[in-house]
């Protein structure tokens, strides 16, 4: 089973979800991410703000943020490898990678 890493950048809450103004992708990236677990997928996603340590401590994540800096953010990695940056994962993506099926899901 694959890993998926989502590296988020500094947001006011883990998942952005907070605010007056909520980010539709983000709302439905949090869907996506909250239904692939209840489908036991490993997946996590690290908040700058909350656990920096994290950003510093992979390798991969390190030399990306040194090379592309923090506005490169998301980033997501697939068993340690980087899969996507900028933007969050599509669900087509994710499903390729799970094999659970999110058509259901708005885009």
């Amino acid at each position: 089973m694959k890993k998926i890493e989502i590296f988020d950048p500094a947001m006011c809450c883990p998942t952005g979800l907070c605010g007056p103004n909520i980010n539709p992708d983000l709302m439905r990236f949090a869907t996506a991410v909250e239904t692939l677990k209840r489908k036991g997928i490993e997946i996590e996603r690290y908040n700058l703000r909350d656990v920096p340590q994290s950003y510093v401590d992979n390798v991969v994540v390190n030399k990306f943020l040194q090379e592309n800096g923090a506005e490169s953010l998301p980033l997501t990695l697939v068993d340690g490898k980087i899969e996507v940056s900028k933007i969050y994962p599509t669900n087509k993506q994710l499903s390729e990678w799970t094999g659970v099926n999110l058509d259901f899901m708005p885009l």
